[in-house]
């Protein structure tokens, strides 16, 4: 699993252009900044809703007044998804990524086996901070949890 003083792993991820799905490379998103990434298990599921990605809605202000460059929500979900979910959810101040194939989360080992809920390989729910591609911080939620990754931890982490 990655752990702090890692280099973030080189991946493709997909965020929505004005012209559909685009690619955005890891290192684009971290090189040289300082980035806030938290991820769900899924988009429009309950807690990643309810809770989750509105905490760092609420909170996008004070996460970016520590120094944060972007604050991303990463799920295995397509592009069009998360643009969506982003949307419904006013999250206009942050990055709604699609890690389309997971490819990104397993390369951090940090996936979970969702198919008793029809869902299929996804991310577990975590948070982490990069600085300049290099986590410092790292969040990662015990099965069914929701405490260490929310947007308030995160924010006391800065």
């Amino acid at each position: 699993m990655a752990a702090v003083g890692d280099k973030i792993p080189s991946a493709t991820l997909k965020i929505m252009g004005e012209k559909g799905p685009q690619d955005l490379s890891t290192d684009e998103l971290f090189a040289g900044k300082k980035v806030v990434l938290f991820a769900v298990p899924g988009a429009f599921t309950p807690t990643c809703s309810m809770a989750h990605l509105p905490g760092f809605v609420a909170l996008a202000d004070k996460i970016k007044d520590k120094g944060v460059d972007a604050i991303a929500c990463l799920s295995v979900n397509d592009a069009f998804v998360m643009d969506a979910w982003g949307k419904g959810a006013n999250a206009e101040e942050l990055l709604m990524v699609s890690d389309w194939d997971a490819g990104f989360s397993k390369a951090l080992d940090l996936t979970m086996d969702a198919s008793g809920f029809g869902l299929g390989v996804r991310s577990q729910r975590f948070a982490l901070i990069a600085e300049d591609g290099v986590i410092t911080h790292l969040a990662v939620e015990a099965p069914g949890q929701f405490e260490v990754s929310k947007a308030e931890a995160v924010l006391e982490a800065l």
